[in-house]
């Protein structure tokens, strides 16, 4: 198995940015920001008709951008098994979290795959993509 403290030769990458739009950003911030607690990084406002937020963990190395178009940016989910899946031991942090989220109208969902919820709680951001609080330390040593 490869070292995961280093990069494969030839793949230089320094970070990881997953991308995808939204008719209702302010909506899909705030349950980023204020519902699981992500870190608002960065944003731009009008570039080529496009508005964005970059949200993510302490730091850049991977994080979320979350668009608009100025025409629209219909984004229908994808099926109920495409996660995000954060990585929570401590399961009374998850729970106040998923209290948060329930609170702010967004109640736990039934995953599509039966593994997530034996450790885990899933929940739907405001276009329907679905979140795992997972209550392990995930892969790793």
């Amino acid at each position: 198995m490869d070292n995961p403290e280093t990069w494969p030769a030839g793949l230089p990458v320094t970070q990881l940015r997953i991308a995808r739009p939204t008719d209702k950003l302010e909506e899909v911030v705030r349950f980023y920001v204020e519902g699981l607690g992500l870190r608002h990084l960065g944003g731009f406002e009008g570039h080529a008709g496009y508005d964005g937020v970059f949200i993510g963990l302490p730091g850049y190395g991977v994080h979320l951008e979350l668009t608009r178009h100025e025409a629209g940016s219909p984004c229908p989910a994808p099926t109920r098994d495409n996660l995000l899946v954060l990585y929570m031991p401590d399961v009374a942090a998850r729970d106040a979290l998923v209290a948060r989220l329930s609170a702010m109208g967004y109640p736990p969902v039934e995953p599509e795959n039966p593994y997530w919820a034996q450790q885990g709680v899933t929940v739907e951001d405001p276009d329907g993509w679905r979140v795992v609080l997972q209550n392990t330390r995930g892969i790793g040593p």
